[in-house]
């Protein structure tokens, strides 16, 4: 099928993001949308389901299959499954930009997939926005890219803090994990706490609804360039920027 172990070795990351970012999302849009189909986030009076519990479910059901999925793939590709985090390391130098822009291809395609996935088994009438990110009540555009940026600053010391330097005790994607479940916990109810911008496209391209697009590629691209700059001008005397899930073929 492929060309020899070359071929494979540069196929099998690519995969690993699709495959890795299709599975990452359907948890992750599946628990959103399988709270609207038993009555949404609406309150108790209301006969829905508790808001705070609700939120738990959604922050635990993302935290914990990306730190399964991390640990699993990491060693293939890196375990980014996040432009924002394909971003931040290719901004700090150990990522060539054609590898990138196959990651950040590959992402997509599995958030579109992931989102098509959950739709076939959770149609429109029981969840229309498909868990898709979206502004609270009062949280202007500019508040919610501030929002959006301060969590993926979280989720990106995670990365590089847990992942990439030397120091770091070895934990695999437990603290990734930990760090998009505390952001969603804090950050859920005002922008959706994506800290990803596919996490977002998935269902706004399934769904056709573009709302504010710009809050959850700003924020979440601002948010890795900080983190990444930090490490690369800043730390970089102490942080191995070559290690998982900076480069996975170092």
């Amino acid at each position: 099928m492929f060309n020899g172990w070359t071929d494979r070795r540069a196929v099998a990351p690519i995969a690993a993001e699709l495959a890795g970012t299709f599975l990452f999302f359907f948890v992750g849009i599946g628990a959103v949308a399988s709270l609207d189909r038993l009555g949404g986030l609406a309150s108790l009076a209301s006969g829905g389901i508790d808001p705070a519990a609700g939120l738990i479910v959604v922050a635990l059901a993302h935290g914990i299959v990306l730190a399964v999925l991390v640990s699993a793939l990491g060693a293939i590709s890196g375990g980014h499954f996040n432009p924002a985090v394909t971003f931040g390391v290719w901004l700090a130098g150990k990522l060539d930009w054609h590898r990138a822009l196959a990651y950040v291809v590959a992402q997509l395609i599995g958030a579109i997939l992931a989102a098509w996935a959950v739709r076939a088994v959770i149609p429109a009438t029981l969840s229309p926005s498909l868990g898709l990110p979206a502004l609270g009540a009062d949280i202007t555009p500019v508040a919610g890219i501030v929002v959006e940026t301060v969590l993926t600053v979280i989720l990106l010391i995670a990365v590089f803090g847990t992942a990439i330097d030397p120091r770091a005790p070895k934990i695999g994607g437990i603290a990734i994990g930990f760090a998009v479940g505390a952001d969603i916990f804090m950050g859920g109810p005002l922008t959706g706490a994506a800290m990803n911008p596919a996490r977002w496209f998935g269902p706004a391209a399934v769904t056709g609804m573009w709302n504010d697009w710009f809050v959850w590629i700003i924020g979440p691209l601002l948010g890795a360039a900080i983190v990444a700059l930090a490490y690369r001008y800043l730390f970089a005397e102490e942080a191995s920027l070559l290690r998982t899930p900076a480069d996975p073929t170092a």
